[in-house]
């Protein structure tokens, strides 16, 4: 087998549809596109979501609720995981540094499941009431950024 032997195998290649040349071909005058009607014409692009005259599914669906633009969104942190974090004083460089959170730009709210067994400076845009309780408690400090 040598480079200039090399040819697909069969019926791995097939011929494309040449379209309109033709009414022998079977394909010619209309190239399988019907008589008249929007997909008939050039140019034709269906709507997302089109049901051809069906009440489209996303208008048939009874709404409910609503969805709140302004929500603030929040990585949150447990006091658990301040066991990965080997510095006295955690912020959000520390945190992601140590695997768990994954974005800086994003705010973080610390949580208080878990207890704190070493007095931690701990800096975050948003805390529990519950999760300040227990590292002051413990001895630490908070600190509330924007």
């Amino acid at each position: 087998m040598e480079l200039h032997t090399l040819k697909p195998s069969d019926g791995s290649k097939k011929k494309r549809k040449r379209l309109g040349r033709g009414t022998g071909s079977g394909w010619g005058k209309t190239s399988g596109r019907g008589h008249k009607g929007a997909r008939s014409r050039s140019g034709f692009k269906r709507k997302r979501g089109h049901e051809g005259g069906q009440m489209p599914l996303s208008r048939r669906v009874p709404k409910r609720g609503f969805t709140n633009i302004f929500k603030k969104e929040f990585q949150l942190v447990n006091l658990t995981a301040f066991a990965k974090c080997q510095a006295d004083e955690i912020n959000s460089k520390i945190l992601k540094d140590a695997g768990i959170i994954k974005k800086l730009d994003v705010p973080v709210k610390i949580l208080g499941m878990g207890n704190v067994d070493k007095a931690y400076m701990v800096k975050a845009q948003a805390f529990s009431k519950s999760a300040k309780e227990k590292i002051e408690a413990a001895g630490g400090k908070t600190e509330v950024l924007k």
